[in-house]
């Protein structure tokens, strides 16, 4: 009877510990589940940005690309959706910030049909901002070029929001909000300067092209924060 109790005993220990065996295989199933279910919500995030900033760019690029030429506007499309202006003779006058009239021209074609793009629905709500950027050669003092390459950008904004053929006005008053929301006036003064390749000088240690450097810039800035936020919040949820 005693080896009869004995076998009953290590038979019941081995079927709980199967049992036990069991849930923890379907826990971690479960887990693994879980785990790629957020790293698939986390790549579709990544993935619906960086198709965003593509399509951006290929909008862009097939609506300019003719006007882009050196001829004409003498602009160039960068694939951090930034175009740089960069005929300064155009731009404004030496050491002036008042927008000479072949720029104000540039600006009533490109403006409009520029804002045409970032306002579908598609775009924009991804944006966070739409920086009108100036910026200066090296030569002179940066803390004047600060202010002049400020007042620049702020005759470029002044203008753009006020020019009577803009779309502004027949936009509703929810996306006249959201543009003047999204244009910002940043003056850089020297602080970013380009190489003869259009690279900062800072990152390529090449010799400043200082006509490439006296440019005018407007650059669309994605939600990058909120897309960053949001793959975090899904990874912890």
């Amino acid at each position: 009877m005693k080896i009869q109790k004995q076998e009953n005993y290590w038979t019941s220990l081995s079927d709980i510990m199967t049992g036990l065996m069991v849930i923890f295989l379907f826990i971690s199933i479960s887990y693994m589940l879980q785990i790629q279910k957020k790293q698939k919500e986390k790549d579709k995030i990544v993935e619906d940005f960086q198709n965003t900033k593509v399509e951006l760019y290929k909008e862009l690029k097939k609506e300019f690309e003719n006007d882009f030429k050196k001829e004409k506007w003498h602009a160039v499309l960068d694939e951090d959706l930034s175009i740089r202006f960069l005929n300064e003779k155009v731009l404004f006058d030496y050491d002036d910030y008042i927008l000479k009239p072949e720029f104000k021209s540039i600006l009533d074609d490109f403006f409009p049909r520029y804002l045409n793009i970032l306002m579908q629905d598609k775009y924009k709500d991804k944006i966070l901002e739409v920086r009108i950027e100036g910026h200066t050669d090296s030569k002179g003092d940066y803390l004047y070029n600060v202010e002049l390459s400020q007042n620049r950008t702020r005759s470029v904004l002044s203008y753009v929001l006020n020019q009577t053929n803009t779309l502004i006005s027949n936009l509703t008053v929810q996306d006249q909000k959201k543009v003047r929301f999204w244009l910002i006036a940043n003056g850089f003064s020297s602080g970013r300067t380009l190489d003869n390749e259009g690279n900062y000088t800072l990152e390529s240690n090449k010799p400043e092209d200082y006509q490439r450097s006296r440019r005018v810039e407007f650059r669309i800035v994605t939600k990058t924060e909120d897309v960053i936020e949001e793959i975090i919040k899904k990874m912890q949820d």
